[in-house]
């Protein structure tokens, strides 16, 4: 008897929120994959997930849920990625491909590309697929663009960057994830001069989205708000 021929493991991008933005390619690599693993908050939301549900059809598609809490404490997001690289693994020892589902791109601060690494070292294929990052969604919806010719982009995870020296650079700035951060990263913003050229826009493309144009002080937001500083 030939042995079972193991799985493939896909990292898919769903895009920033709004269904309609998901590639025809992760469509079909999502439609193609009998396991959809999905991350999932410790409040038991899995939001790439349901973005993907309205864009197809995944009643017939063994769902794996994997944990993750959001915590700043490497060692124990580590712990994380290896159990779930372990559930997935399990799935295509078996030959099951597993698409995992990410928000915005999985080339740009993405879990899935994490566990991919895990799963290339144990021996599994692994394959991405791009999607539309959520600073690109949110340029569209501010109806702007990011760069002009010659200019830079710089991209930061607000909470994690020295944003005084960040703020110096020339060239468009983009802070990802700055919702829980917001009170410092306004306060940083308004030491460089930079509040009348800042926007931030939260949940962009899913229900609640917000936008606040320009940013200003006292603005409140939720975990998923990506702001753009403009000179």
């Amino acid at each position: 008897m030939e042995p079972i021929k193991q799985g493939i493991f896909y990292c898919v991008g769903v895009g920033p929120g709004d269904p309609e933005l998901m590639t025809l390619k992760a469509v079909r690599v999502l439609e193609g994959c009998p396991v959809i693993a999905a991350p999932r908050t410790k409040s038991g939301e899995m939001l790439a997930l349901e973005i993907a549900k309205q864009a197809m059809n995944l009643e017939d598609k063994l769902i794996l849920p994997i944990d993750f809490s959001m915590t700043r404490d490497e060692d124990r997001r580590q712990e994380e990625y290896e159990a779930g690289a372990r559930a997935i693994a399990g799935q295509l020892e078996n030959g099951r491909d597993v698409a995992m589902v990410n928000l915005g791109d999985v080339s740009i601060y993405a879990t899935c590309t994490r566990m991919a690494e895990i799963l290339k070292k144990m021996g599994f294929s692994a394959v991405m697929i791009p999607g539309v990052p959520s600073f690109c969604a949110v340029a569209a919806r501010l109806g702007e663009s990011l760069t002009v010719e010659g200019e830079p982009l710089h991209i930061f995870p607000a909470g994690a960057s020295d944003l005084d020296r960040a703020l110096e650079l020339e060239g468009t700035k983009v802070l990802m994830k700055s919702g829980q951060q917001l009170p410092g990263v306004i306060e940083a913003l308004d030491r460089a001069g930079a509040l009348e050229h800042s926007a931030l826009v939260e949940n962009c493309g899913l229900p609640g989205e917000q936008v606040a144009a320009p940013l200003k002080k006292g603005t409140e937001s939720g975990y998923f708000a990506t702001i753009v500083v403009k000179e």
